[in-house]
């Protein structure tokens, strides 16, 4: 296993270029790596933020968002913690919330490479919303239409057993 005091920067990056190339082994042991990483570093946004994108790889979204999280809280200044959280929440579809972080890195962004990370996602969230392709908010109750569809059932199924 790769100790977190090993990775160099460029490592940190490596298995990031092609995401589908990593086998699970070998980013199941940057992770281990990153979480020690993460516990002797406890300040540091930047390995907060690759800690993110490994598990986002993993397909673990909550931990993620965890990790993501924590590196905006740590530092509300840095562009990747800022865009990747964004980037997150457009992946999971909570689009209006992905709006307003991708709108907070792209006041972030510190040259003209950010700035084009940050419209292009900015553009593609806003693609989507005006199509409709949200995920439903939660805060409805689903109890009404949920009890009105299963007496329209029972009356369906009692009507067709009395026939």
């Amino acid at each position: 296993m790769t100790s977190a005091l090993a990775l160099t920067k460029s490592q940190l990056v490596l298995p990031w270029r092609d995401p589908h190339t990593v086998s699970p082994a070998r980013l199941s042991e940057y992770i281990a790596a990153l979480e020690d990483a993460c516990r002797q570093h406890p300040r540091s946004a930047g390995l907060r933020t690759v800690l993110g994108i490994a598990y986002a790889m993993n397909y673990d979204v909550y931990r993620s968002m965890d990790a993501l999280e924590e590196a905006v809280r740590l530092d509300p200044g840095h562009f990747f913690a800022q865009f990747k959280y964004a980037e997150l929440l457009f992946r999971i579809r909570t689009l209006h919330r992905a709006e307003e972080e991708t709108l907070k890195s792209l006041e972030l962004a510190e040259n003209t490479w950010h700035l084009s990370l940050a419209r292009a996602q900015l553009k593609e969230i806003r693609r989507i919303l005006r199509k409709g392709h949200e995920r439903p908010a939660l805060d409805r109750a689903f109890a009404t239409p949920a009890v009105a569809i299963t007496l329209a059932a029972i009356m369906i199924g009692l009507a067709l057993l009395l026939r």
